[in-house]
């Protein structure tokens, strides 16, 4: 899900959000732009998964060594084979909880970059030439392509969303088309 996607509370509907997903600057303090921060839903930060591996290591160590001084001598070693296999499985996990997607228009350019583990994606567009398409369907991926490139996003949003996303896209680049570069107004969406 998005990070940046807002929700309204039963009583909260009177103020509409001109963008549910994008972030819009504010042209008083520097030139109009748009971005968008799509990142993966994590429960747990990466250090508090490290933190909570280094308790279990103690403990499970610590009943292993128990056991093991009792005279259940191969305990410690498949306490051993245990953590490893949670430590790597903990390891896969952490390289790609900071994945994301950001999406920004601004200085008349629509740049986007897909990070994923250590990878990063990067495509520019000039908004005049950029088009923004679901793959197959409303709640597939999104192919922003134009120029000769192409990306995908969408990834960490809910697939009944992607629609909605697409369209603010689609109003942001023509926002940018057809406004002098620098000079675009606030959205309402």
């Amino acid at each position: 899900m998005s990070s940046y996607s807002y929700g309204h509370a039963a009583g909260a509907s009177a103020l509409p959000a001109a963008w549910r997903f994008g972030r819009e600057s504010d042209p008083s303090v520097s030139e109009w732009s748009v971005e968008w921060l799509l990142k993966r839903n994590c429960s747990m930060a990466p250090q508090q998964l490290f933190a909570m591996f280094g308790t279990l290591c103690v403990l499970s160590l610590a009943i292993a060594a128990y056991f093991w001084s009792q005279g259940a001598t191969f305990i410690m070693a498949f306490a051993w084979v245990e953590l490893v296999a949670v430590g790597a499985a903990l390891l896969v996990y952490s390289r790609h909880a900071a994945d994301q997607e950001n999406i920004a228009l601004r200085k008349g350019r629509l740049t986007v970059a897909h990070t994923s583990g250590n990878t990063v994606e990067t495509a520019e567009f000039a908004p005049e030439w950029v088009s923004v398409e679901p793959v197959t369907g409303d709640e597939s991926l999104i192919e922003v392509f134009g120029q000769g490139r192409r990306i995908e996003v969408g990834r960490f949003v809910r697939p009944e969303l992607r629609r909605q996303l697409a369209n603010e896209l689609r109003h942001a680049v023509r926002l940018a088309r057809l406004q002098p570069q620098g000079a675009l107004p606030s959205a309402e969406l």
